[in-house]
This record gives C-alpha cells, sequence and structure tokens, in this order.
C-alpha cells in the first residue's frame, strides 16, 4: 500500500474517491444505455480522465490540493483507476481520453504525430480506441491478418478486420495494427481518423463492461494519410510486437487496479448493506479485507516496475492474474452472504458479478498473463529484477 510519505498519492486517491460518488449515482443509468456518458462530460473525474496522460510538455498538469499530477505515470494511473472503479467502472471505461492509444503515441510516435494527437485530446473530449485482436485469432502476432500496405507518396491502406475493441464506436481516433510483411517483424501500426472512409464499427452486446462499447471493426480500403504510420523513425523490431508488449506492459497494472476497484466495491457494499454477521462469516470477510491489502500492495509494486522499465512486465501480469480472480471471489461472495436472490435485489451488486466476469477478458486472459509469468521464469529475468528490488529496498535512503 501507499506509505504514509507519500502524502501526494493519498491525496489523489482521497479526491478520486470523492469524485467516483458521481460515477456510482449514475453506473445503473449507463449500463442500460453508455450513450449516457456524453451527458457527463463536465463531471470533474472525466474531465481528468479526458486528459489522463497527456504528457506535461503539452499542458498544465491538474492540481489537487497543490500537487500536480497528470496521469503519465503508471503509478498514478493505478490509485486513479482504483477509486474510480469502485465507484463504477462502466463509467471509467467509457470516458473519453487517450489511454492506450495515448501510450501507444508516447512509445512508437515520432514529436510531430506527438503534438497531433495530444492536441486533439486537449481540444475537446476525444474518445480514442486500439485495434489490435482479430476475429479468430485474438492478439496472436503471428496470426495477424490486417494488412498496413505502404504507398508511394508514404501513406498506407488497412484493409482486415478487428473484434472486441473498446470505444470503437464512439472513437475519433483510432490506432491499429496491421501486417506489413511477412515477419514477425512485418507488423506495424497507424493512426487513423474513424470519419475515414472505410473504417465501420458496430457494438458487441455484451453481459458485463457495457460502457465500453465494446465493437467489432471492418476495414476497408481505409486511406491512412503520409505521416500517421508510427515508428517509422525506429528500428523494425520495434513498430510491431515490441510496441504492443510495451504499450500492454505500461497499461496493465491499471487494468489490474480496475479489477480490484470492483472487489473493493463488492467489500465495501456488502459491509453497508449488512451489519451483524456470524463467526464463520466475519472470518471470511476478514481474509478478503487481507487479500484485498496484499493485492494494492502488488498492484502498486507492478506498477512501480514497469515505469522504471517497462520491458519487464511480468509483475504486471501476476497482479492482473490476482485482481481479476479477487474481484470475482469479492462479487461471488458478497451474493452469497447476502443470500438467495441477491443479484435480483441489488441491481448494483449483479452489475459488479457482471463486470468482474468482463475483466478477464481485458488486455489478456489469464492463460496469457500465466504464459508471461512462466517465460520469465524461464529467461531468469524474474529472479533479477527480484533482486534489483531487493537491493533497492535493502538500500539506505538518502533523505
Amino acid at each position: 500500500m501507499l506509505s504514509p510519505g507519500d502524502a501526494s498519492l493519498h491525496r489523489l486517491r482521497g479526491q478520486m474517491r470523492e469524485w467516483g460518488a458521481d460515477f456510482r449515482d449514475r453506473a445503473l443509468e449507463l449500463d442500460r444505455d453508455p450513450r449516457t456518458i456524453r451527458r457527463c462530460l463536465d463531471l470533474p473525474a472525466v474531465r481528468f480522465l479526458a486528459a489522463m496522460g497527456v504528457p506535461r510538455r503539452y499542458r498544465r498538469p491538474e492540481l489537487i490540493d497543490g500537487h500536480a499530477f497528470d496521469g503519465a505515470t503508471a503509478v498514478e494511473r493505478v490509485v486513479v483507476m482504483e477509486e474510480l472503479a469502485r465507484a463504477d467502472v462502466g463509467m471509467l471505461v467509457s470516458a473519453p481520453g487517450p489511454l492506450l492509444a495515448g501510450v501507444l503515441v508516447q512509445v512508437t510516435g515520432d514529436e510531430r504525430q506527438r503534438e497531433w494527437f495530444y492536441e486533439r485530446v486537449l481540444d475537446r473530449p476525444l474518445w480514442t480506441c486500439f485495434a489490435l485482436t482479430e476475429p479468430d485469432h485474438g492478439s496472436d502476432a503471428a496470426s495477424l491478418r490486417t494488412s498496413l500496405t505502404r504507398r508511394p507518396d508514404g501513406g498506407a491502406v488497412l484493409r482486415g478486420a478487428k473484434r472486441y475493441v473498446g470505444n470503437a464506436v464512439r472513437a475519433q481516433v483510432a490506432a491499429v495494427f496491421g501486417r506489413t510483411g511477412a515477419s514477425m517483424l512485418g507488423i506495424g501500426a497507424a493512426l487513423v481518423e474513424t470519419s475515414t472512409p472505410g473504417f465501420h464499427a458496430e457494438v458487441i452486446d455484451t453481459i458485463g463492461l457495457r460502457g465500453a462499447c465494446l465493437s467489432a471493426v471492418r476495414l476497408d480500403d481505409v486511406e491512412v494519410p503520409a505521416g500517421m504510420v508510427l515508428g517509422q523513425h525506429l528500428s523494425p523490431s520495434r513498430r510491431g510486437v515490441w510496441a504492443f508488449t510495451r504499450t500492454f506492459n505500461l497499461l496493465r497494472p491499471g487494468v489490474a487496479a480496475i479489477a480490484l476497484g470492483i472487489a473493493r466495491g463488492a467489500y465495501e457494499y456488502l459491509l453497508a448493506s449488512r451489519r451483524l454477521w456470524t463467526r464463520g462469516e466475519q472470518h471470511h470477510l476478514d481474509r478478503l479485507r487481507r487479500d484485498l491489502d496484499g493485492t494494492r500492495a502488488l498492484v502498486l509494486s507492478a506498477a512501480e516496475a514497469v515505469d522504471a522499465e517497462p520491458g519487464e512486465g511480468h509483475l504486471a501480469s501476476a497482479a492482473k492474474l490476482r485482481a481479476v480472480r479477487l474481484a470475482e471471489h469479492a462479487t461471488d461472495l458478497a451474493c452469497a452472504l447476502l443470500g438467495p436472490g441477491a443479484r435480483l435485489d441489488h441491481p448494483l451488486l449483479d452489475k459488479m458479478v457482471r463486470d468482474a466476469r468482463g475483466m478477464e477478458f481485458v488486455e489478456g486472459t489469464s492463460n496469457m498473463q500465466r504464459l508471461t509469468i512462466f517465460h520469465s521464469v524461464l529467461s531468469g529475468r524474474l529472479d533479477r529484477s527480484l533482486s534489483i528490488r531487493r537491493s533497492r529496498a535493502a538500500a539506505p535512503s538518502r533523505r
């Protein structure tokens, strides 16, 4: 958990918890109609999310109790996402902002592309999307079928299909991955205006995370202007798999924080709904509280790790794996302790149950996270990173 010395992050957490009340008030309405978010653009938390991740060189950061925050670090993002997801994950994932696409632009964009993208984000509330996953192939780079064909003038053409793309139906700018060649190095990404002819998106009906408007995207000869193909100033090895792996590593602690927020929301909802507990029930609640505290510590450690080295994503995978299991357990326990009919009698809890299950598929399933952890063990990277973290923890303070 945050140490007592992390005063600025404690203030950030407190502010997000206060702003989260607006999210909770609108949770069920948004779940019924995701278009509700367009009537919520003036909410303080939505305004913060709309610019979260834009570096300070492009704007003045948000001041909270005299401390500046821009959400450009994973540590700041996990604090924001946990607290707002505790209030309602639907409002969180439906808000405009750069998020995944913004991190990709920061990782692979040149200075002109960054300026163009961040100016668009700051001009007015802008929805963005990150289109990697494909029908039947998921995010397996080796099976990517969408083509990104370069033209002599420096532009490109996108052809193919994407699936489970959050906010694609409301996005104005999309970051889209496509194959530029047959090898694993033949993968690239481009920024696309979704108003471009040939870009089509439609909502996929889902049970949970309805606010995200998960979408199916069809790309019918979508023209990409010269200068909007990302990573041309980088070596081919840093344009495709390297780029989206690094992007996922930087964002995955935030996804874990969202799952943790759902678990905390269910725990707090349960405590507010019942006052008296048997000894056995109290044992389950105490254990859940300890699990919440332990998972928060893991999530924060994962965020610190990717801020220090974005290529080291194994701790973020462990955090996502643990947090998703905890979200499912916490919502199940709340239903069990509130008795038969709990999901009918408590619509907000029912929504938490559905949203918790949806988190399994966000930015990699549990099996994908296990593979990441396993590869880090086989390569010895896990042992090395743990040794480094122990050395840093044991080093005398310079304060």
